[in-house]
């Protein structure tokens, strides 16, 4: 598969992920207890950690094809 084909497949990919990533850290952070920290310490780690899983799928994309 030529690298732009890659990437609109990865594209797709992380639209997917991310559309139910969003979903799941709202669903999540409206059941925490309702204090500021809580709060902040869950929403600061949502915001890092959603970059973690798409790390392999922006690698394979970028990855020349094999002759």
């Amino acid at each position: 598969m030529h690298v732009r084909a890659k990437r609109a497949v990865a594209a797709f990919g992380m639209l997917a992920f991310l559309t139910f990533y969003i979903w799941a850290v709202i669903a999540i952070g409206e059941r925490l207890p309702d204090h500021p920290m809580v709060h902040l310490a869950f929403y600061g780690l949502s915001g890092i950690a959603w970059g973690l899983p798409l790390f392999p799928l922006m690698a394979w994309a970028e990855r020349e094809p094999k002759p």
